[in-house]
């Protein structure tokens, strides 16, 4: 199964794409749509959108896992980070791809089997279980690659697929 995670954001998209087969993880390609701040907001939506696209169109993930998005305290951040997830999710749909969403709870477990994880200890297991040099730079790369083991973790079995992988149905 190939499994595209995402890291939405809107000044940065991490992503990466893994193989997930018999509980083993093979890292396929994994980086960032960085767009400039003082960019027209619209202008850097497109670049996130065209840049998504672009992956899903050469690798074609059988499944997306993307974070679930949650209240922040800074609206105008929050809001900024669902109009860019939006663009994201369209560009999945649009490419015929399955959506997961997953908290960073769901993350944590997955990648290190402890629900309250610090940022570095995800961020080793991630590097350790796709069998890299280094932590992949920046963080929000190393996020999406956790975000898709979290999706071969929750696929990878009938009752993690009972319990943890609920398809964005809305998408």
């Amino acid at each position: 199964m190939v499994i595209l995670g995402i890291d939405p954001g809107y000044a940065i998209v991490g992503y990466g794409v893994i193989r997930a087969q018999r509980g083993r993880y093979q890292p396929l390609e994994h980086g960032a749509v960085v767009t400039r701040a003082g960019e027209n907001f619209g202008r850097r939506l497109e670049i996130i959108y065209d840049s998504v696209s672009a992956v899903l169109s050469h690798w074609k993930p059988d499944a997306v896992s993307i974070e679930k998005l949650y209240f922040q305290n800074n609206q105008k951040t929050a809001i900024g980070v669902a109009e860019a997830r939006g663009v994201i999710l369209l560009a999945a749909r649009k490419a015929g791809a399955e959506v997961f969403e997953y908290t960073p709870l769901q993350v944590k477990m997955a990648v290190t089997g402890y629900g309250q994880a610090q940022k570095p200890q995800v961020m080793e297991m991630t590097r350790r279980l796709l069998c890299l040099k280094e932590v992949p730079k920046p963080d929000d790369t190393a996020d999406a690659l956790a975000m898709a083991i979290c999706h071969g973790h929750a696929a990878g079995s009938a009752l993690r697929r009972t319990l943890m992988c609920r398809p964005n149905r809305e998408n």
